[in-house]
């Protein structure tokens, strides 16, 4: 008997851990968005889509519905890839129902109007996803 729980618990864990011959999707059942240190990922069609009119708004050069939007992100919390300062900016990803910015934030880096290098908050910058296409 415990020999059959210990295989049934080792088939399990492999099948758990992706180790199934017939294999599952890469990463693990539909991981679109993947944890790491300084973030994951995230697809831009997993975004909400208020980041989504906000990230159009970012590639637009605005105009933005609120004045903190574009400042300088000074990435304080060193969560988001070391730069100079003045590398990053945010934006606000409203939040609806919320009666102030809420805790969303998309975070760029580069040039204003980049969208490549940006990252996704909607924890107010606690952590980070950075966005893919």
């Amino acid at each position: 008997m415990a020999r059959k729980w210990l295989r049934d618990g080792v088939l399990i864990a492999a099948l758990t851990l992706g180790g199934f011959a017939g294999g599952f999707p890469a990463g693990g059942w539909a991981r679109e968005v993947q944890q790491g240190q300084a973030g994951g990922t995230i697809a831009v069609a997993l975004l909400p889509p208020q980041a989504v009119s906000t990230l159009n708004l970012i590639a637009a050069g605005g105009p933005y519905p609120y004045e903190k939007d574009g400042v300088v992100f000074g990435n304080r919390e060193r969560l988001l890839p070391p730069h100079r300062r003045g590398y990053y900016h945010e934006y606000t990803v409203p939040t609806p129902g919320a009666r102030d910015r809420g805790a969303r934030r998309i975070v760029c880096g580069g040039p204003l109007k980049r969208t490549t290098n940006c990252f996704y908050s909607d924890d107010h910058y606690a952590s980070f996803n950075r966005i893919i296409e």
